[in-house]
């Protein structure tokens, strides 16, 4: 039994080749592309995969769409980003599990080493974070418009490899325009958490590092000055400070990611009010 593999892909030239050499073990990487202007088709094509294009409205549609219309060769469905690595000890515990026709599991989730600047940023990068990559196409939903999060008709898995995360292979004015974008999802959805939603004060304790980060996530909503709150959050009690000159970097960077967000959100207050911005 084997894997099959969905890319979603838009203006990837730089980072495809290494994400699909380290995938040459699959029979079966379907590209779903939101139709790229440079190389990104004709790369995806010389390695063999099947392409396929489609429109891109949120993530969440777009992976919807690539796991429910395209039809895949193998049971389980392995979807990195065309900025990460398959390292060959993931490949083969992917495939071992994909080998077991018992497992209950409706999708898997993988840990990531997120690199910046040439070194891994284990402690700025909030480490360890799940994130998941494996999953039966026919098992799993995806919902929220920005960062979508999985809901899985069955138990969730975890696996112990992990993979390598290239963030700015595309360069920091590519970083900072993806985030443009992400900033104004994450306003209009910050706004909808503060209006109908209480603190969810018992997930702090829950069992999952997920449900506590949204939790946090959610807190960190309420919270004056929130970008210096999240920078002395990752740098000093996460301690981003032991990644070096990289780590400072990145947390003021997400720092500055959490400033458009709460600047945005100011912004439809006083669109909602009819006042100038």
């Amino acid at each position: 039994m084997s894997i099959s593999v969905l890319i979603m892909t838009l203006n990837e030239e730089e980072s495809l080749p290494a994400c699909l050499a380290s995938l040459t073990w699959c029979d079966d990487i379907v590209v779903l592309d939101s139709y790229s202007t440079d190389k990104t088709i004709e790369i995806a094509k010389a390695a063999g995969a099947r392409v396929y294009q489609h429109k891109y409205e949120t993530e969440t549609k777009q992976r919807m769409y690539g796991l429910k219309e395209i039809e895949f060769k193998h049971k389980w469905v392995y979807m990195p980003d065309a900025d990460e690595i398959t390292p060959e000890d993931l490949r083969d515990e992917m495939l071992a599990i994909a080998a077991d026709p018992d497992r209950p599991e409706a999708m898997f989730s993988a840990r990531y080493k997120n690199m910046f600047m040439g070194r891994w940023i284990k402690h700025s990068s909030l480490y360890p974070t799940w994130i998941t990559r494996l999953a039966r196409p026919e098992r799993i939903q995806y919902e929220r418009e920005c960062h979508s999060r999985p809901v899985g008709d069955g138990p969730t898995g975890r696996l112990q490899s992990h993979f390598v995360h290239y963030s700015f292979n595309k360069g920091m004015t590519a970083w900072f325009d993806k985030h443009n974008r992400y900033s104004g999802f994450e306003a209009r959805e910050s706004l909808q958490i503060l209006r109908s939603k209480k603190i969810p004060w018992t997930s702090f304790f829950s069992a999952t590092p997920e449900a506590r980060r949204r939790a946090l996530k959610e807190f960190s909503y309420r919270l004056p000055f929130r970008p210096a709150a999240r920078f002395a959050y990752m740098y000093f009690l996460r301690g981003g400070f032991l990644d070096g000159w990289q780590g400072y970097h990145y947390c003021r960077l997400i720092a500055s990611y959490e400033y458009m967000i709460v600047i945005k959100m100011r912004e439809l207050q006083r669109r909602e009010l009819g006042l100038s911005v």
